[in-house]
């Protein structure tokens, strides 16, 4: 019979591939199943952590086709790269102000400076009352993955919230955001880790590669 204390040393202070293999697998299923569960109790969501898995919130111009033109929130720009937030708005502000969201609104937006690809999202639970236009919000939009988009718009229907939303980055929004139910909604973003996301997107991108030779 394995005694405990052997079972200790091996986690502890054997130095072998087999023992750092079951530590690792070990931390992975407490945080997933321990500690990632009462951090989400404690913040009243499912999801309390996200790793941002696109570029729909960063305000940068990419280039496209042969890179004569870059892009922006659908449109077409002369400069690529990170634009500040006077740059985005010149650009970019007509269509908030078409949905009456002035310049003076969105500097007080949450995140108004938008965030990156790679970046760790810390959320909270709130009720769909409780969320305001300019908010950062994390839905299920019937993907893979669930969305983290900006509430654009919002309305009540019959006692039911109702919700429109748009990457910072992105031209129209699509269908699928045009009328989002509050029980969609799985939270609301209040802190940024820059780039923390990136180990998660690396292990994903490795795993669907992997599943992918296999087929």
């Amino acid at each position: 019979m394995v005694s405990f204390r052997r079972i200790w040393r091996f986690l502890w202070f054997e130095d072998s591939p087999a023992s750092w293999i079951v530590s690792i697998v070990l931390a992975f299923l407490i945080v997933k199943f321990i500690i990632y569960p009462v951090i989400g109790l404690v913040l009243g969501t499912g999801f309390p952590i996200v790793a941002v898995v696109s570029e729909s919130m960063q305000h940068k111009a990419d280039c496209s086709g042969d890179c004569d033109t870059y892009r922006i929130c659908g449109e077409g720009v002369d400069q690529g790269g990170f634009y500040s937030l006077n740059e985005y708005w010149s650009v970019c502000g007509e269509w908030y102000e078409n949905r009456e969201i002035t310049r003076g609104e969105f500097m007080e937006f949450p995140f108004k400076n938008g965030f990156n690809k790679g970046d760790i999202m810390i959320l909270i639970g709130k009720e769909a009352k409780d969320i305001k236009v300019g908010d950062v919000v994390v839905f299920d939009g019937n993907l893979n993955y669930p969305i983290i988009h900006r509430a654009v718009a919002k309305w009540q229907k019959e006692e039911t919230y109702y919700f429109e939303t748009k990457g910072d980055n992105n031209g129209m929004p699509s269908g699928s955001e045009s009328e989002i139910h509050e029980d969609k909604l799985l939270g609301k973003a209040v802190i940024r880790l820059p780039l923390l996301g990136w180990v998660k997107i690396w292990f994903s991108s490795a795993a669907e590669f992997i599943i992918g030779g296999i087929k």
